[in-house]
Parts: C-alpha cells; sequence; structure tokens
C-alpha cells in the first residue's frame, strides 16, 4: 500500500487471492455487518472489507464503538466520513459538542475527553480517498462525491471546496450538481441514503440508511453484481447478536 504525503488518498493493489467488498454507511449498526460478513462468507485471510466512512452516529454508544474498533482490524479500510470529521473536530476543540450531538454524536455524551482524543488521532490516520488496483479493473472509495477525473483524485491535491465535497457532497445524488468527470473510475460513494444502490455516471451510491428504521446495510462486491442487504431488525431475527466479528 502506498499513500501521498498528507495521506488523503492510499493506494491498494488489486487483491489477487481474494474478493474485495465496500460496505455502506455503518452508523454503529455493528449487528447488521456481522450478519452480512456470515451471509458472504467472508475470509479474513483473503478478502478485503472497503468502507465509505460514517461508521459512527445516529447509533448506541456500545455499537458506535464497537464500529470505530474496526478500523484497527487488518482486513478493513474505511474512507473518513463527515461524522468522524465531526468527531475529530470535536475533540481538536474547533466544534462544540452539542452541535456534533445535533446531527447524531449524542452516543458520545459522557465519553471523557480523553477517549475522544484517542479515538480522534487514529481516525485523523484516515485518507479522503481509496484507490483499488489499476487501469481497467481499478475502483476507487470515497464518502460523498468527487466531480474530478482519476488523476485529480490521485494527486491528492484537495483545496477546501474539494474537500468539503468529497465529506457532505450531496450534488450528484440530488440532481443539482455538474455531470460527472468521464476519467473518473468506478467510485464507490455513501453519505446520501438511497433506497438501493444507485449508480449515476461512474459513481455507485451504497448507502441504504441502516440507521433509519426503513433502511438496511448493504455490502456489495466490488467489480461484481454482488449485492447484500439487511435490516438490523431482520438481522438479529437472524441471529447477528450470537455471531463474532471476524
Amino acid at each position: 500500500m502506498t499513500h501521498t504525503p498528507d495521506a488523503l488518498v492510499q493506494h491498494h493493489a488489486a487483491n489477487l487471492a481474494g474478493r474485495d467488498f465496500v460496505v455502506g454507511d455503518l452508523h454503529g449498526c455493528v449487528d447488521a455487518l456481522r450478519y452480512l460478513l456470515r451471509e458472504v462468507d467472508f475470509d479474513t485471510a483473503r478478502d478485503r472489507l472497503f468502507s465509505v466512512g460514517d461508521l459512527v452516529d445516529r447509533g448506541e454508544r456500545e455499537h458506535c464503538e464497537q464500529a470505530l474498533a474496526l478500523v484497527d482490524k487488518p482486513w478493513f479500510y474505511p474512507v473518513l466520513g463527515n461524522h468522524e470529521d465531526a468527531l475529530c473536530e470535536v475533540a481538536e476543540g474547533t466544534l462544540p459538542r452539542n452541535r456534533w450531538y445535533g446531527i447524531g454524536g449524542g452516543w458520545a455524551q459522557g465519553l471523557p475527553d480523553e477517549v475522544l482524543a484517542r479515538y480522534a488521532r487514529r481516525l485523523r490516520q484516515l485518507p479522503l480517498a481509496r484507490v483499488v488496483g489499476e487501469g481497467a479493473k481499478r475502483f476507487n472509495v470515497i464518502h460523498a462525491e468527487f466531480f474530478g477525473d482519476d488523476a485529480a483524485l490521485d494527486s491528492g491535491q484537495f483545496d477546501a471546496e474539494v474537500r468539503d465535497r468529497l465529506l457532505w457532497g450531496r450534488d450528484l445524488v440530488l440532481g443539482t450538481g455538474k455531470p460527472p468527470h468521464h476519467g473518473l473510475s468506478l467510485t464507490f460513494c455513501g453519505h446520501t441514503p438511497v433506497r438501493e444502490v444507485r449508480q449515476i455516471g461512474s459513481q455507485v451510491f451504497i448507502d441504504t440508511g441502516a440507521f433509519i428504521t426503513e433502511g438496511c446495510l448493504t455490502i456489495v462486491e466490488a467489480r461484481t453484481s454482488g449485492i447484500w442487504s439487511v435490516s438490523t431488525v431482520d438481522a438479529l431475527a437472524h441471529g447477528a447478536a450470537a455471531i463474532v466479528l471476524p
């Protein structure tokens, strides 16, 4: 794995031994994740799970902390989401806690500052984008959206506007942005909940609202037609609570 000096973009070699999966916004829904990993027969020795970010917020404290623990799993490769960015800003003193609580950070009420700071230090090491493989088989993983080509993504030269779009942008899904760039490889995104996996140009939106009552968590197998989704309610009904994360 290589990365730009500021670690905003990390590059990974193609997985020649196993499969690559990408999971939508988790928001602490670890029960659904456990269920889906069992469904795809995930092999930690050969397979990799990439994440479009937003591991935390909206969920319970126990589940959000379990989601944060995934960052140190050797088979788990997340990008920074806007909710992780908000956690870091709170820990760094640039965002008031109550504003974070208003967008889902309420699980952290009562969490000691030193614990939050420890999480923030680890999360600040996450990239804004991951690039997997090369050529026709390449795919990218980001959080929200990107209006540029592969070369612009690879450069890691993101000004404040581009960074904000990578973390918060919704224009492409809402139909208010310019058409996607033709030079961008298949790119998996989250951030904006959609009813089902939706592709716009080369960008594939896979956040199906895991934290929403009528939503679900989705995993896709990159470069295949494989899509698996489950709600937390259904996952628990099928024994997810007893499944141990790899």
